[in-house]
């Protein structure tokens, strides 16, 4: 009803979305018994047991929810779960927005085939918006169903394994409808902290060593992109400029952020972890994705640091966070920047 009420946009969208979802659920095997299962080449088993010690980890050191999740196995037989398009004016940071049953407001639209992704953004580039459409190798249902691991990323190292573990996981422990930021933003902070546990866990301290490393790389660029992303809202914001003026700025903006990743990349040897990101063009729904992921990460450190390193003070401090209206919920959460208290 919903669908037919919303247009032919809506009444397409989410047969497709309904039919992925079963996709993923229906191919389904048990993780235990393709460990078992002798045709089961070595290489997979040996990431199967990692996988079982990681859920272990995260329910018994991070008090996430495993539950049953994990504990599964689907090959989907492509190189993604689902392609994300996110779509902005060409002047404006502002993120389009879609509403969506359980989610709420996101700004961002899910598709389980890459071709109706890029058609529906395409509609949009054609009118002038920016338009970004990123394939995802990461999937969940935030607690709807059991979620299992996907072909898509099961050959990451063990690290990075660990790490979209943790996240996921963090989404079923706290998910607020509606503030796509403050969620993505909680569950890379609890992530990154589950990693940290998890290497001392494992008493691998040069494995830590080259994982702190790789981590400032990240942060010294997300800080490059954060701060192009603040002039172009000044330059967004400036009522003294005609949009012609705006669109140039924008592009020697973007230009300059270029340049400075390179920057970066020259000092460290010709490799950045953001090659391939900056491979492609820059607009500001691109923009929009990592400041979802990374913007008020910092705030749930100071955060954490004021739970005195303890994770479930932690919890229940972001749980009251999420009671509040969306405005009163950032400001108190960026307050710990200035002012760390529980």
């Amino acid at each position: 009803m919903a669908a037919a009420l919303s247009g032919c946009q809506t009444a397409c969208y989410y047969p497709q979305a309904i039919a992925g979802q079963c996709e993923i659920l229906v191919h389904k095997r048990s993780i235990p018994r393709l460990i078992a299962d002798p045709k089961t080449p070595a290489s997979l088993k040996t990431k199967f047991e990692a996988i079982l010690q990681i859920r272990q980890f995260a329910a018994r050191q991070l008090k996430l929810p495993a539950g049953q999740n994990y504990l599964k196995y689907t090959d989907l037989h492509r190189p993604y779960a689902v392609w994300i398009v996110n779509i902005a004016p060409a002047l404006s940071l502002a993120p389009k927005t879609w509403w969506f049953p359980i989610v709420g407001r996101a700004g961002y639209r899910g598709y389980f085939h890459e071709q109706p992704a890029r058609r529906y953004a395409g509609d949009f580039s054609k009118k002038g918006w920016d338009v970004y459409v990123a394939g995802i190798e990461t999937y969940s249902t935030l607690g709807w169903f059991q979620d299992p691991i996907l072909n898509t990323f099961i050959a990451e190292p063990d690290s990075s394994l660990a790490e979209i573990i943790f996240h996921e996981l963090a989404h079923r422990r706290l998910f607020v409808p509606g503030d796509t930021s403050f969620n993505e933003a909680f569950a890379t902070a609890v992530a990154a902290e589950g990693l940290r546990l998890w290497f001392l866990d494992s008493a691998t301290p040069s494995a830590y060593e080259r994982y702190r490393a790789s981590l400032d790389k990240d942060h010294k660029v997300v800080d490059l992109i954060m701060a192009a992303r603040s002039q172009l809202q000044a330059l967004y914001d400036n009522p003294k400029l005609s949009d012609t003026a705006k669109l140039s700025g924008k592009q020697d903006i973007i230009a300059q952020l270029r340049a400075r990743h390179a920057e970066l990349k020259a000092a460290w040897g010709g490799q950045s972890p953001f090659d391939q990101w900056f491979a492609e063009p820059i607009n500001n729904a691109k923009l929009n994705t990592v400041s979802n992921y990374y913007d008020l990460v910092p705030a749930f450190d100071a955060l954490l640091r004021a739970s005195g390193g303890d994770l479930e003070t932690f919890y229940q401090a972001v749980a009251r966070l999420a009671k509040l209206p969306l405005p009163e919920r950032h400001r108190q959460l960026a307050s710990y920047l200035a002012n760390p208290q529980v």
